[in-house]
């Protein structure tokens, strides 16, 4: 990777038998979630770890997990995680944050591992271009160890305030607390191989993506074929 550690070094990568992984990172709102889009439209199997939270938040050992924690607040009075309560919880507390983490990441981990090998069921390893991790957290995790390439996708912090406001309601406030519990953009910037700009239409974005997927599957083969040691 272009941190300077060793690239690949995840067990999640094992799970790919010869695929490239693509791992996507950038600021929140940034639109990460459509560069995987159009990737899943080029072919590539994508997994996205809010899907995958969210996911595991609904299972009956996060919530009777959580509730042990944090007492009634942590459920709503459907019996259900409640989210807003929990969030509130761990971006105040870093301690606590870190726990969350700490119990979420391997479901989401085994979700993406059971989500591959469905596809390569499915599909045949030839029928794959690529895997494609969505991942907020991706550089935070860890999980840019499992990645041969990692894009970064970059837009303006109006834009980001601007989207933010209009799909989820946020004030600047609230996108100000959860960064602060990330990594700065210009480190997961600077420590990605590619950088996408999000600041335009779609149809430019869409462009520019497969242009660059282009270039990463031609740089790979050209990486895994022996004679190019």
């Amino acid at each position: 990777m272009s941190d300077g550690t060793p690239q690949s070094t995840h067990p999640i990568h094992d799970e790919a038998n010869g695929i490239p992984i693509i791992g996507l990172c950038g600021g929140i709102g940034s639109g990460k979630s459509e560069v995987a889009r159009v990737l899943e439209q080029l072919g590539c199997v994508v997994t996205y770890s809010d899907r995958d939270v969210q996911r595991a938040l609904d299972t009956e050992e996060v919530r009777d997990t959580l509730r042990a924690w944090w007492g009634d607040r942590a459920l709503d009075p459907q019996g259900h995680v409640n989210r807003p309560a929990v969030a509130e919880i761990v971006f105040a507390d870093e301690a606590a944050r870190r726990k969350l983490e700490q119990l979420l990441h391997p479901i989401a981990d085994a979700m993406r591992k059971e989500q591959w090998q469905q596809a390569r069921r499915t599909c045949g390893d030839s029928g794959i271009p690529a895997f494609v991790i969505d991942a907020p957290l991706l550089f935070e995790a860890g999980l840019n160890h499992a990645c041969d390439v990692v894009l970064f996708v970059d837009v303006s912090r109006t834009i980001r305030l601007e989207r933010l406001k209009r799909d989820r309601g946020w004030a600047p406030e609230q996108l100000e607390l959860r960064e602060k519990s990330q990594w700065p953009l210009d480190k997961k910037r600077n420590r990605s191989d590619h950088v996408i700009q999000n600041n335009a239409d779609v149809t430019a974005l869409r462009h520019d993506v497969e242009a660059l997927f282009q270039q990463i599957l031609h740089d790979y083969q050209h990486q895994s074929r022996p004679d190019s040691q």
